[in-house]
């Protein structure tokens, strides 16, 4: 089974290891890392860089697509060779994933219209500019579509859809393995949680005005 985890200039680095640490570990799957331009690919914060080791030209045909969000996202919106890459590997994937404000390029590819998924929160009013019924949920399944929220919700999505193709056992053994026992010091990671000024304080620094998805 071979796992395509789209890259883009400034997008997420936790987008894409996250998913790579849990669904790359599935038995006899390939994981490859792919990009208009085989090489580095730098992340939002700039200061670190993944490799594109393929063209998605190369990658044509994937059974998993991941796609993960990320401040550089907005400009990807009007990428017609990516959103073409997107839909046609979508037409013979097995699952087309995303991971924050990588569903609205799913989105944008026209993938998601009618059905359910999520993104970062402070995404989903755009998100549903697309005809998607944007849930604050932080994994959703719609047929062959699954989705995570933000950032860290990869970690979920790829543990979810692992053991959905493999098993539980098989999940849970990558879970223990990674020691994913989420036990945060503050419970502030979600707008219904956190305090009241913190959520404001993250929506005015952020730039997700029209659901665009950069944050400063």
């Amino acid at each position: 089974m071979q796992l395509a985890i789209v890259l883009f200039d400034r997008f997420t680095a936790l987008d894409a290891v996250g998913p790579y640490e849990t669904l790359g570990r599935l038995p006899d799957s390939e994981v490859v890392f792919v990009a208009e331009r085989a090489g580095p690919v730098r992340t939002d914060r700039g200061t670190l860089a993944l490799v594109a080791d393929r063209t998605l030209a190369e990658v044509p045909s994937p059974d998993v697509v991941v796609v993960p969000g990320g401040p550089g996202q907005t400009p990807q919106m009007e990428n017609t060779a990516l959103l073409d890459w997107i839909r046609a590997a979508d037409a013979t994937s097995t699952w087309t994933t995303s991971v924050c404000t990588g569903s609205l390029l799913l989105a944008a590819a026209g993938l998601l219209k009618g059905r359910r998924a999520t993104s970062h929160w402070l995404a989903l009013d755009e998100l549903r500019k697309y005809g998607v019924e944007a849930t604050g949920e932080r994994v959703v399944t719609d047929g062959k579509y699954v989705t995570a929220a933000g950032v860290s919700s990869g970690i979920d999505m790829g543990l979810t859809l692992l053991g959905r193709i493999s098993s539980d056992a098989v999940a849970q053994t990558v879970q223990l393995g990674i020691e994913y026992d989420p036990q945060p010091p503050y419970d502030a990671g979600a707008p219904e949680k956190a305090p009241a000024e913190v959520v404001e304080l993250l929506r005015s620094r952020s730039r997700f005005i029209l659901g665009r998805g950069e944050t400063t």
